[in-house]
């Protein structure tokens, strides 16, 4: 006798105002949502389901997740620890006096409370820039601690910081011959990332032109072609890559790869933007510390008139805060502020508007749509689509700082922060419900905590620091 079928699954998301991000959908004032399994199966209103959980959400906003496109999700156990940073006091402080003191057992609490912290916030994809490597057992901690939150993750493999100078400038600043772990990258991929359409895939998190020889650049993005994993490099931030040419060091070399994420891209050349245009890149902008720490603008908008994907991305915990909305507010206002100040300087007689403001959509797409095109996985997550994941987020409209509601998608760009975030569905999963997450907190605290005092227990404290307990 054969086996009865196994009944799918069913979450039903009732009445709620659906910003899909999918333009066969759009924005529909009321509409359900229906679950099965890992996967949407119907968006519409007034759908009629059986055997479903039923979410009421009359009034509430629903979302896909958010994806942040670049975390050092690492340096979670030493958050705050550096407000008043620039760049090249954070390559000093944390990169060659933290850094190097990490244990995996540091990693795996950092990056399990990082991530619960994102689900938290809403963010159903997380692309952790890994670059504590340190050595095997690093590695697997921070898969790990990925895995045993359940979110969706793109674990982007990186390099040792074992010390500045050998991983970031080299002798006399010339450029690091230090290469990325070519048999650790390996075993890795085979290891956890066997399948490229799991809930966590791989990519390489390379440090490229201007801070190592090109022989060692050209063995880490062949590495990258050899495993099918996109490459994600920081490019043109700060003093360390103004008017450097970054990606036109990458052109001479043949190394313009599609789907390549350029993080910050603050002060890419117009031959440059081409460049990136033209090869199939991408870009993540950080706004919050790129302003704060001196990167430079966050170039959303030069990015949007090229037709670029535009991810947005939290960057570091140590400086400032690690969500989604923090990036909407200061990439929103920056942008808007900088054409502004060009329109000003061009219409001196003040009589004309600003032409080419972005808007609150665009920074929701970004956040979204865009964020999962930059994470390569705009396939099966990033907007609210029949057959994609079931990555969603519920926005409690009836909240103080929320309602009274007129423009949804202001209410979720200009209005919502974390405290907003009802609820959080990845792969079909429920993660938080009733504004509190379902896993326990308890356990992931503790280790983190404990790793926060192991790593301040040995560098010099700072001013502001509270004394280690």
């Amino acid at each position: 006798m054969e086996e009865a079928e196994t009944m799918a699954q069913r979450i039903l998301i009732k009445d709620a105002i659906v910003l899909s991000q999918d333009e066969s959908i759009g924005e529909l004032p009321r509409a359900d949502i229906l679950v099965e399994d890992d996967r949407i199966a119907q968006v519409g209103p007034d759908l009629a389901v059986a055997d479903a959980q039923v979410i009421e959400a009359a009034g509430d906003i629903v979302i896909p997740g958010f994806i942040d496109t670049h975390r050092h999700t690492w340096e979670t156990s030493i958050r705050t620890c550096a407000p008043d940073y620039t760049l090249g006091a954070y390559f000093g402080a944390i990169l060659d006096q933290f850094a190097p003191k990490y244990q995996p057992d540091d990693v795996y609490a950092a990056n399990q409370w990082g991530a619960l912290e994102c689900v938290n916030a809403g963010i159903t994809t997380l692309v952790d820039w890994s670059h504590i490597m340190n050595t095997p057992d690093h590695a697997d901690a921070a898969v790990k601690g990925l895995a045993d939150t359940g979110i969706r993750s793109v674990f982007a493999f990186g390099f040792p910081n074992t010390s500045i100078q050998a991983w970031w400038f080299g002798p006399d600043y010339a450029g690091s011959v230090e290469r990325i772990d070519g048999d650790l990258a390996r075993r890795v991929k085979s290891q956890y990332f066997s399948s490229d359409d799991g809930l966590m895939t791989m990519a390489l998190a390379t440090r490229g032109t201007n801070f190592c020889k090109p022989e060692v650049v050209q063995y880490e993005w062949e590495l990258a072609r050899e495993l099918g994993i996109d490459i994600t490099v920081h490019v043109a931030m700060d003093r360390f890559g103004y008017t450097k040419g970054m990606l036109t060091a990458l052109r001479d070399l043949d190394l313009l790869y599609p789907g390549t994420t350029y993080i910050h891209s603050c002060h890419l050349s117009d031959e440059e933007w081409q460049l990136v245009k033209d090869s199939g890149g991408n870009v993540s902008l950080a706004p919050q510390i790129e302003h704060q720490m001196g990167h430079g603008w966050a170039p959303g908008q030069k990015a949007e008139s090229l037709g670029i994907p535009v991810g947005l991305s939290s960057d570091v915990a140590t400086t400032a805060s690690s969500d989604q909305f923090t990036q909407m507010h200061a990439v929103l206002a920056s942008e808007r502020a900088r054409r502004h100040q060009v329109a000003w300087d061009e219409d001196l007689d003040g009589n004309s508007p600003t032409p080419d403001l972005i808007t609150s959509r665009q920074v929701l797409r970004w956040a979204t749509l865009d964020g999962a095109k930059v994470a390569g996985i705009d396939d099966r997550t990033g907007s609210i689509t029949p057959g994609k994941k079931a990555d969603l987020v519920i926005i409690d409209t009836s909240a103080v700082n929320v309602a009274p509601v007129i423009d949804p998608v202001a209410a979720v760009v200009c209005a919502a922060d974390i405290s907003n975030v009802d609820t959080v569905i990845i792969d079909g999963v429920i993660h938080k419900q009733g504004g509190k997450l379902v896993a326990d907190l308890t356990r992931p605290r503790e280790l983190v905590l404990a790793s926060r005092d192991r790593l301040v227990a040995q560098v010099e404290p700072q001013a502001g620091w509270l004394p280690v307990s």
